[in-house]
């Protein structure tokens, strides 16, 4: 999966890898030529005291190491700028595929692993990809190289090379196999904690509220030593690593030493070929264990690389169209069709054979009990789902093959929970429509009930807005959501339960602002107050999912068991009257 990832990401940067990869053989090359300037000044300078062939060979050398270093500066440049490109073209393709999802895919990974795999997981992947290109491009050509130069120099000496090379790689092997579980398990914990320290950030007002300090606190330390448990024991593995590197490193010096020096004796080797020899020893070692951190790195990118590829790979339940509708009537017409929706494996529809019209200068309203399945419907319109059965059609088109940005113009949605971006109350109002102007902008605020209280901030329009919009009330915040999408000005108004955080009387006011504003447009209403949609021309009652009643408040009051509880729950019989 690594592989599979970093193939297709590092495709358009042929040309640098191509020069990278130039670079790093000829700097290595460099490298491994040293001993050898190294061993003839020795013994054919120092040995028998020829100044000019050290300073000759001596200028050599510098001239080779000056080549070396330029040559890997200019290496690490265009590794550096690679892998970051890499990182870049990775968590830019994560983006969009998660911008692409529908609630149902958001839902199944969840916030906090998607965040995880955005950042943490491509950085990881891009490290291995930085740590490649400076490190392990030339590890290999070290090694062989170091290898070939050594047995130039004394073929019975390079013995020990034979014992060397295959127990380091047998030894960083089976750690390398111990790690890889190790890493999933670290990146699944780490999840876990974003996911915790997530909900304790967002529901510091709840935890608050109800004195639950020490639980959230207890959670916390729970997720935090799972993820340190993990994390000591991947630690202990690789402490392994770089003593079992070294202590074969010294063992095989001192094998060298201790054979050269017996060869130097009976005459069958020079001083400066068993120096060259240890140099190229040194090397290959350095070649295994610039590898050694390699494999160091791979277990975990790997693990990375697959969480990275299964976002990528996922594909949306809401697919846009091949051959899109560009154009409508513009009368805001809207149709559902024996729609239903089923989550994937679910038992039971949360939506089945749904009947409902809604038309333009009319408001029509959803109502149910928690759960029956209003919000859902509401979602089918601008596609947060797609139906499982049926059809949604706005001015007679399904809404599958309308163009994604002709349906978000047409279609106007204040959802149950309102957000607002961190920003500004106008950069939050132009978030539909971003050449909207400041007088349009202050008529929306006007109608939401909104302008008093943002004439009152210290900025008006300019004022802050955290993100969330943390920093205003509920109220406050409904108003500025529906704001926000009277500046769009669709032809569909679809209000989720957006007047909940509203006293009566604001309530009132803004529904009667709003009829006026929205008099040539569709109204669709999902609200749980009987008082915020008696007066709609259409009423649409909900019950596990279905249809059990349409009409008006008194036809429903008459004949509507299901209506007249959820009315009498709320109203006396005389005020339902």
């Amino acid at each position: 999966m690594l592989i599979r990832l970093l193939r297709a990401h590092l495709r358009p940067y042929k040309k640098a890898i191509a020069l990278l990869v130039l670079l790093q053989f000829l700097q290595t090359c460099a490298t491994l030529y040293l001993p050898t300037l190294n061993a003839d000044i020795i013994d054919d300078g120092v040995v028998k005291g020829d100044t000019g062939y050290i300073l000759s060979f001596g200028a050599l050398m510098i001239g080779v190491s000056l080549a070396q270093v330029v040559c890997n500066i200019g290496a690490v440049y265009y590794g550096a700028r690679t892998a970051s490109a890499v990182g870049r073209d990775i968590r830019a393709g994560v983006f969009d595929r998660v911008q692409s999802f529908s609630a149902r895919e958001v839902g199944h990974f969840g916030a906090p692993s998607l965040i995880t795999r955005t950042t943490n997981d491509v950085q990881q992947v891009q490290m291995l990809a930085l740590m490649t290109f400076t490190l392990m491009v030339s590890a290999p050509i070290m090694c062989v190289g170091g290898i070939v130069m050594a047995l130039g120099l004394d073929v019975q000496l390079s013995g020990v090379l034979v014992a060397v090379v295959p127990v380091l790689g047998i030894s960083v092997t089976l750690i390398v196999r111990r790690l890889r579980p190790l890493f999933r398990t670290m990146q699944e914990r780490l999840d876990n904690v974003n996911r915790v320290l997530r909900e304790q950030i967002t529901g510091n007002r709840v935890i608050r509220a109800f004195v639950r300090d020490t639980y959230e606190e207890e959670r916390f330390r729970k997720a935090n030593v799972d993820l340190t448990e993990v994390s000591l024991g991947t630690g202990r593995i690789l402490a392994l690593m770089f003593p079992i590197v070294m202590t074969v490193v010294n063992v095989s010096s001192i094998a060298v030493v201790w054979f050269g020096a017996h060869r130097i004796d009976s005459g069958g080797m020079e001083i400066g070929a068993l120096t060259a020899f240890l140099a190229y020893l040194m090397q290959i070692v350095m070649a295994v264990m610039m590898a050694t951190f390699m494999f160091m790195m791979v277990p975990r990118a790997e693990v990375c690389a697959e969480r990275i590829q299964e976002v990528l790979d996922t594909r949306s339940s809401v697919v846009p169209p091949k051959a899109p509708v560009r154009e409508l009537r513009r009368h805001g017409h809207l149709e559902v069709r024996g729609a239903g929706f089923r989550y994937p494996g679910a038992e039971e529809p949360v939506l089945k054979s749904i009947d409902l019209v809604a038309r333009p200068g009319e408001t029509t309203a959803v109502i149910g009990s928690t759960g029956s399945g209003k919000s859902t419907l509401l979602g089918l319109v601008p596609r947060l789902f797609d139906a499982t059965d049926g059809e949604v059609l706005v001015d007679g088109v399904d809404v599958r093959t309308l163009e994604p940005r002709l349906l978000a113009r047409t279609v106007g949605l204040v959802p149950q929970k309102p957000y607002l971006f961190a920003g500004t109350v106008a950069t939050n109002l132009r978030y539909g429509n971003p050449d909207a102007t400041d007088e349009e902008l202050w008529h929306a605020l006007e109608v939401a009930q909104a302008k008093d209280f943002v004439q009152r901030l210290e900025n008006g329009l300019d004022s802050p807005i955290a993100q969330g919009g943390t920093n205003v009330s509920g109220g406050q915040r409904q108003r500025l959501a529906i704001a926000r999408t009277l500046v769009q000005r669709p032809e569909i108004y679809l209000f989720d339960d957006s007047f909940s955080a509203l006293d009566y009387a604001t309530d009132a006011a803004l529904r009667t602002a709003l009829a006026r504003e929205t008099a040539e447009a569709t109204v669709v209403i999902v609200a749980q107050r009987v008082s915020t949609i008696r007066d709609a021309d259409r009423i649409v009652v909900l019950d596990e999912g279905r249809v059990v009643g349409t009409g008006l408040h008194h036809e429903l009051m008459a004949d509507n068991e299901c209506y007249r509880e959820i009315v009498l729950s709320q109203l006396t019989e005389a005020e339902a009257a």
